[in-house]
């Protein structure tokens, strides 16, 4: 998966933020099993991450988000957890709401998201 486009940004800073809390340290070999990607790739992908200034890696290889790198993981899983509970609400399964949150949630505008939070806190 290539590392330019914003949708794999997205992904990876995301991913970081979700294996960060879930484990409490967060390395490559983690982001590779998470997404089932070979190692070379995620290495190339942090490489590119840590050059953009939205991660640092430390000697022992522990990723930490930066401030910028984690506005944007926490704005990214925001909006997914937003999107499942909306689509949970319409009647989806949890998996189905699961997938189909990670495929919608880089594509939809910001008025969309506005009124799908909106509609989502509606009980």
């Amino acid at each position: 998966m290539a590392i330019d486009r914003s949708e794999s940004r997205e992904d990876y800073l995301e991913s970081i933020l979700m294996l960060k809390e879930e484990k409490g340290v967060v390395r490559s070999i983690d982001i590779a099993e998470h997404f089932d990607y070979s190692r070379p790739s995620i290495s190339r992908a942090m490489s590119i991450l840590r050059n953009t200034g939205l991660i640092t890696m430390d000697n022992n290889g522990f990723i930490e988000l930066t401030e910028q790198g984690m506005k944007e993981a926490s704005a990214v899983y925001g909006r997914h957890k937003v999107l499942i509970d909306f689509l949970k609400k319409l009647g989806v399964s949890d998996a189905v709401a699961e997938e189909d949150a990670c495929r919608i949630e880089h594509f939809l505008s910001e008025e969309s998201m506005d009124r799908i939070r909106e509609f989502a806190k509606e009980d």
